[in-house]
């Protein structure tokens, strides 16, 4: 008689992620709002990867215990080959592409083009960080004063 896999139960909020995500089409398990995903880190129930550059990491900041793997690099942000093979590489620990990796960039638009090429590659639970570090541009042509990970106050070290 075979042996059954036991089915994985994701946190209500990566269901509901994944549900919407599947009625809007997305080619990845979904999105996440930052606060959701420091949770779902502080509680060991998924591995956050910093998708930005290492310049942005280095002069903007950073999120404590975050992994690192640019998806793209340099100041006109070309991107990275072999960003799925870092990122297995980076959550090969934690069961490589079974892992549930939440996907950060700056406002959330590079990690969830992270997040699509990941799903493409085969990772079952790869979800982005909505918002992302800094938040979106507001028409004073600033970021970080609406959304984003430091906006609402979580938690992020600068070098």
């Amino acid at each position: 008689m075979p042996v059954e896999q036991e089915e994985i139960t994701l946190p209500a909020a990566l269901e509901a992620a994944q549900a919407l995500a599947a009625q809007d089409g997305l080619p990845y398990a979904g999105g996440v709002l930052p606060a959701v995903a420091w949770q779902l880190v502080q509680d060991g129930q998924a591995v956050l990867v910093d998708v930005r550059t290492a310049e942005e990491r280095k002069f903007v900041g950073e999120v404590p215990g975050s992994r690192h793997v640019a998806w793209a690099t340099g100041t006109a942000l070309t991107r990275n080959p072999r960003f799925v093979r870092e990122l297995e590489a980076k959550v090969a620990a934690e069961g490589g592409k079974e892992a549930v990796v939440l996907l950060l960039c700056r406002s959330g638009k590079r990690s969830a083009l992270a997040a699509e090429a990941a799903a493409k590659a085969g990772f079952a639970h790869v979800f982005n960080v909505l918002e992302g570090f800094e938040g979106e541009i507001d028409d004073k042509r600033q970021r970080g004063g609406a959304d984003g990970w430091r906006f609402h106050g979580l938690p992020w070290i600068q070098d």
